[in-house]
């Protein structure tokens, strides 16, 4: 079983490879002006095409709320007028609405609340990309063929009588000679409805092969390990010779960083779904990336690359890689960032097995489920706060909770990891969907900040010639990596957080224990979710399960 489930989880990643695997909807949570609100986007399949908005508040006195397309390419003056969202009859605090995304690439949807404390704004990042080409039902192509049939015999019926009987004057006879023109005429119009008939099937081919052109493909990547200063080194080599489409917007010389760091990195053991690790590995060329792997057991490990580009787009790149039992298989969960202080790595439960007997070892994380209380390595617990052995909807928006308890079982204060209150990744154990999650919801903060900032200098289109050489964009954005990795930890999360941030000592924010990440289901199944922390300096890891109708 564990085999035939391993089968399936890399035959997944050919296709659904794309940013968000398997889990196309955006969310956020945070506040616009003074209304706290979640936000669900659902974007199109195919582009042009609809996205689907939800907005949810407990916050009352809420009048209109407008939602409009922002696109990076066309700038604040190619923004069109804001939709409205409706009430949804029968669920107070939630609005919905339908927002057009004409255009492919990075864009946002700019929420506009107004009420009686006043107006708020937030934008939402969203891929606006085609992923799937619609096919025609069977049933429909049959029915269309025989009214193109019928249209095309009246059309020749109707030409054929009007050059040749439609010239016979009542009471004349048909002659010969007016019959021979009804069969010319009827010859010359078939001839001329198969050439129009070409023609509009030659159109369409061209634009069915520009779209496939420009429908989303995602980039390809090989992960090996190599051994350097007797170190194993895991070092990922994007692929880019496939990609003939979005030439300006895909070059990897324009990556930029996300919390500070240029590539997350999550690898997960297939099939038992029970080693994890959150690495950062650093540039060593436009298309290869390296970091030093941890001593990971051997086995086959799903690899996903989140990565952020100049344009906000940003996307995962998937692969897999086989670890050998010449990498030393030791595990140690209390302090996995010796090797970088912002890397973890830990093993736990295997999937569909609470009772192994490798979790007798000390450096097990035992698998937690919502409503249990579940140790960390350090001491502590985290307390997933969901109804015990109740099940998730799948397409509904949650707000999955993580009250994070001390030894003594009091609220235990979180210190800021990579500039955020706690990072989480979810998982199918299919392996049809993978997600990384913030607090703030599932998109890239790069990717917001880099609209905003879009909006703030420039109006119109972008402007390519201003754009710096990607070599120097290269150099730039390395150096910016260095000078926040030489920062001490306080003054990283200050530049990170921003207006977010709270000094790890400041106790008197009570929600400095308990960590939020607002997700939708997209399917149902069996998922499993973990959590990545920070307390007294050391990164915390735990994993829950769940299943989801």
């Amino acid at each position: 079983m564990k085999k035939l489930l391993c089968i399936i989880l890399l035959g997944c990643l050919s296709s659904l490879a794309q940013a968000h695997i398997g889990s196309p909807g955006v969310t956020f949570e945070g506040k616009a002006g003074v209304y706290a609100v979640m936000v669900l986007i659902t974007p199109p399949d195919v582009i042009p095409g609809t996205a689907t908005v939800d907005v949810y508040t407990k916050t009352s006195g809420i009048r209109t709320i407008g939602a409009k397309p922002a696109y990076w390419f066309a700038g604040d003056e190619g923004t069109p007028a804001a939709d409205d969202l409706l009430a949804v009859e029968g669920e107070p605090g939630h609005f919905r609405g339908m927002v057009w995304l004409m255009s492919a690439g990075t864009s946002g949807i700019e929420l506009d609340i107004a009420g009686d404390a006043g107006q708020g704004k937030i934008l939402v990042p969203v891929m606006a990309v085609s992923t799937a080409q619609k096919e025609m039902p069977s049933s429909l192509g049959w029915i269309l063929l025989a009214l193109c049939v019928l249209l095309v015999g009246l059309m020749i019926t109707i030409i054929g009588a009007s050059v040749g009987d439609g010239q016979v004057k009542p009471a004349e006879e048909i002659t010969a000679a007016i019959a021979r023109k009804r069969w010319i005429g009827s010859a010359v119009s078939f001839i001329l409805l198969l050439l129009v008939l070409w023609g509009g099937k030659t159109w369409w081919d061209s634009w069915s092969n520009r779209y496939r052109r420009f429908t989303y493909k995602p980039f390809k990547a090989t992960s090996v390990v190599t051994q350097t200063a007797g170190r194993n080194i895991l070092e990922f080599r994007i692929d880019t010779t496939r990609l003939q489409n979005l030439f300006n917007t895909r070059r990897l010389s324009y990556i930029i960083p996300d919390h500070g760091k240029l590539m997350h990195m999550f690898l997960v053991r297939a099939g038992s779904m029970d080693v994890f690790a959150h690495l950062h590995p650093h540039r060593k060329d436009s298309a290869t990336f390296v970091t030093p792997l941890p001593p990971l057991p051997p086995g086959k490990y799903l690899v996903f690359a989140d990565i952020t580009r100049l344009t906000g787009f940003s996307e995962t790149i998937p692969d897999t890689l086989e670890i050998g039992a010449s990498v030393p298989a030791v595990l140690t969960s209390i302090d996995s960032s010796a090797i970088d202080r912002d890397d973890t790595f830990y093993s736990t439960t295997p999937v569909g097995d609470a009772t192994s007997a490798s979790m007798q070892a000390d450096n097990i994380v035992l698998c937690g489920k919502p409503g249990v209380k579940t140790a960390l390595a350090d001491g502590s617990f985290a307390i997933w706060e969901h109804e015990p052995n109740a099940s998730f909807a799948a397409g509904k928006l949650y707000e999955l909770t993580f009250a994070i308890q001390d030894e003594h079982g009091k609220p235990a204060i979180l210190e800021p990891y990579l500039g955020m209150q706690g990072h989480a990744v979810v998982m199918k154990t299919d392996g049809s969907t993978y997600i990384h999650l913030h607090p703030v919801g599932n998109y890239s903060m790069a990717s917001q900040q880099t609209i905003l900032t879009r909006f703030e200098k420039e109006a119109g289109p972008v402007q390519w010639e201003k754009i710096t050489r990607g070599t120097l964009f290269i150099d730039s954005v390395n150096q910016v990596v260095a000078r926040l990795d030489a920062m001490s930890e306080d003054e990283r999360n200050k530049a990170l957080m921003g207006s977010m941030y709270h000094s790890p000592g400041d106790t008197t924010h009570a929600e400095h224990s308990v960590v939020k990440f607002p997700y939708a289901f997209p399917s149902p199944g069996n998922y499993r979710i973990w959590i990545q922390l920070k307390r007294n300096g050391k990164i915390l890891n735990s994993a829950f399960d769940t299943v989801v109708e």
